[in-house]
Formats: C-alpha cells, structure tokens, sequence
C-alpha cells in the first residue's frame, strides 16, 4: 500500500467542514490502495470542539503532532476578550485594540497567525522522512501557512506534494477588511504564487476557485468537491415533529444575516392561516447576535428554537427532519466562487434547500444541478416567499417531500476515488 503524508492544522476535535473533509479522506483512502499519515499540531489554540469527529478516524492511521506557538494567548491578554474570542475580521466598529491586534495579525503574521508552526514542522517532518518515506504529500489550507510546511518539505525530500484549497487565499473575502501595507500584499501574493508554481498539482474543491488558479499558474488545477458520508444518513429519517421546519445548522453568522427572508417570514405568519403557529426557525450551532436580533425585530422571537453548538450526529438529525434548509451566504461579491461544506450534507439530507446568494454562484450551479432547490439572491423577496409557500402548501397537506436528484458524486466514497486517482497519477 502507498502512503501519503496529510499536514493539517484542524485535526479532530475541531468540528469545522474542512475537518470533516479530511477525516473522510482518511476514513476512506484506505480502500482505495493508499494509507493516510496525518500530521497536525499538539496543542493548537482550536476555536470549536466536536470529540465525536475522532471516532471516525481508523485506529490503524498514524497520526502525529507537533508543537505550535500562536498569538492568541497574547491578544486575549491585550484585549481583555474571553478565552475563546479573537477580533473579527469584518467592516464592523473596532476599538483600539481591536485595531492594533488585527495591524499586528496583518502584518507582523503572515500569511496567518499559524505560520509559527512552519519551521518546527518542517524540522520534525524531514526526520520523520528521512526514516518514513511516503509517496505523496498533500498539505490541507486554511490556514495557507500550512502550505510552506509542504513547499519546503517537497524542495528536501523531493515528494509529490499536493497543496489543497479548501477556501481562495490572496482572494479570501476578509482579507479587505485587514489594514495590510502594500509590502504585505506584495509578500502574500508572492508566498502564494510560490505555493502555486512550485507544487506538483493544486487541488481545491470549487470550480469557481480552480477556474481562477488555472488563470494564475501554469501548474495542473484539479477540483474534488466536499461531500456527505453516506454511512451518517442510514436508516429512516426522523418522523415529523408536526411544525413547519426552517432549518440552519453551523454558523450563523452577522454578515450572512437573511434580512429579506426574516421579513418573508414575517408577513407570512401576518397573513398565512396556521402558519406562525407551526412555524419553527430551527438554529443549530453558533449563531452571532446580528441575526438574533434580526429574527426578534421581525416579531419572529416565539418562533425560534435555537439548540447552540452541537455534535455532528445531532445536526445530521435535524437537517433530514427539516421542511427546508436555508443556506445564506455572507453577502459579499467575493463569495461568490465558495462552496459552503454543510451544502453537501443538506444535500444528503434530501430536503428543500433556500440558498440565499448569488444566482450565478457556485453554490447556485450545484443546487440547480441536482434539483435540490433554488437559490435567490438577497432582496429576492418574490421567489424566497414563492419556495417557502409551496413548501407551506405540502407541508399542509401532509408533508414537504423528499428532493430526488443525482447526488452520488458528492459521496465520500466517490470524492476518496477521486483524491486516490489524482494521487495514482503523480509521479
């Protein structure tokens, strides 16, 4: 068997999609003829905990750490925030410090915050090749500093090394909202072309995102999406619970905020018989004040059913037993070419998706594609309020039916075929 070395930053217990991504990864290549050895760090400063994501780790795949320094002890202790709070990089009002630390993070951290992991890593990683040789190395961003790990653990050893791209770098949405110098810029596109230029294949998991790489480097772009794990969605769904389900799992965040559909909402349950009594806004995982707020302004507060963070198994549930899932988008141009990780699982789950972004967006082709829904843009009231009232209408008349598209190809076991033949074809 044929053995590839994973650096990764988020190594369970972190419970984020690019985890999941890996984990699958991990859990499947086995099958397909190449056995996974994972590296990430020992005491990384993770910003969520899911332990359940563990178990889906083989025992027989070798996992190793390192040491990592980060920032973050350091900002909290400047800023006074709590353990787990870091300034968000967003347009939103900054304090003072708030301003100097992302100054700090912009420009004295680049590409990010992790890149005092890079040196150690490499150190410990050259030894353990020397005396372990593989024959692939991938290394799996953000953060992209995990990238340098790869570039020069290929220049030593002289490995295939694939760099994955699980969301842009130099193009990432934020990265406007952070007070760079020109200098800085200059530095990161660089590292970034460096990465882009000197690996072997570049993966990413949106073709938006691979069309723009393609356009960048002259270095072969392949593109394995996310997926859903079919083994999670065994068994009957979850019987109704009788309430007209709307649905969001993982973060919510501010500048996702539906303000259109809240309204939507609300002059249906003004004006729909029987619909603000059945009604539930179903929040599952983080959800940032902003859109609370929002919920509560729209008169919608009795309405929600907010369970907070958490595990996996549990937000699995509550998708399949949801009338529709809604999938906003942060409202930002440059969202445009992402691909969210949880559209995958809403997908498994087979119930009505409302995406909410924009129209011609990645997300839009895969939700079109495999007849799962629609997607409107943010203002589009007409068609949020016309999805949402034929659900209504199924709903009452005895439940909102499953989608039936084609979705195979967003397996986890047909993205580990397809990650094992890019793998089979490196040389």
């Amino acid at each position: 068997m044929r053995r590839v070395l994973v650096i990764s930053y988020y190594w369970p217990p972190s419970g984020g999609s690019g985890v999941q991504r890996w984990v699958k990864f991990v859990k499947y290549l086995p099958a397909e003829g190449w056995e996974p050895v994972v590296f990430a760090p020992e005491n990384a400063d993770y910003p969520a905990l899911d332990p359940s994501l563990g178990a889906e780790v083989p025992a027989s795949v070798e996992v190793l750490r390192g040491p990592i320094w980060e920032p973050y002890k350091a900002y909290r202790k400047l800023t006074g925030a709590k353990s787990t709070e870091v300034t968000e990089i967003s347009s939103g009002e900054k304090t003072f410090k708030q301003r100097l630390s992302l100054w700090i993070r912009a420009n004295l951290f680049v590409p990010d915050p992790r890149i005092g992991w890079v040196k150690p890593s490499v150190k410990t990683l050259t030894k353990y090749l020397q005396e372990h040789p593989v024959d692939a190395i991938v290394t799996t961003g953000p953060p992209h500093s995990v990238h340098l790990i790869g570039q020069k653990l290929h220049e030593i050893t002289g490995a295939p090394w694939i760099p994955d791209f699980r969301d842009p770098w130099s193009r990432m949405y934020y990265l406007r909202y952070l007070p760079m110098t020109e200098s800085t810029w200059n530095k990161l596109r660089a590292m970034e072309q460096g990465v882009l230029d000197g690996c072997t294949k570049v993966l990413t998991c949106t073709p938006l995102v691979q069309e723009e790489f393609q356009a960048q480097t002259k270095t072969p772009v392949e593109m394995i999406t996310n997926g859903f794990d079919e083994e999670d969605f065994t068994g009957p769904a979850p019987k109704p619970d009788g309430h007209f389900n709307i649905t969001h799992t993982g973060l919510f965040a501010a500048d996702g905020n539906p303000f259109t559909l809240w309204k939507v909402l609300e002059k249906m349950a003004s004006s729909v018989p029987g619909f603000r009594e059945d009604l539930r806004i179903r929040l599952v995982g983080k959800v940032d004040r902003e859109v609370m707020e929002a919920i509560k302004a729209a008169g919608l507060a009795d309405n929600v059913v907010a369970l907070g963070p958490t595990d996996h198994a549990t937000a699995v549930k509550e998708q399949r037993q949801a009338s529709i899932l809604i999938l906003p988008l942060r409202n930002d141009p440059l969202y445009r070419p992402i691909l969210p990780g949880k559209l995958f699982e809403y997908l498994a789950s087979r119930r009505p998706i409302l995406g909410i972004g924009q129209e011609d967006g990645a997300m839009a082709r895969v939700i079109f594609d495999a007849k799962a829904g629609i997607t409107a843009d943010w203002e589009e009231s007409a068609a949020m309020r016309a999805f949402i009232a034929n659900a209504w209408v199924q709903h009452c008349e005895g439940g909102v039916p499953e989608t039936t598209g084609e979705i195979d190809q967003y397996s986890r076991r047909s993205t580990a075929h397809q990650l094992a033949e890019l793998l089979n074809s490196l040389k």
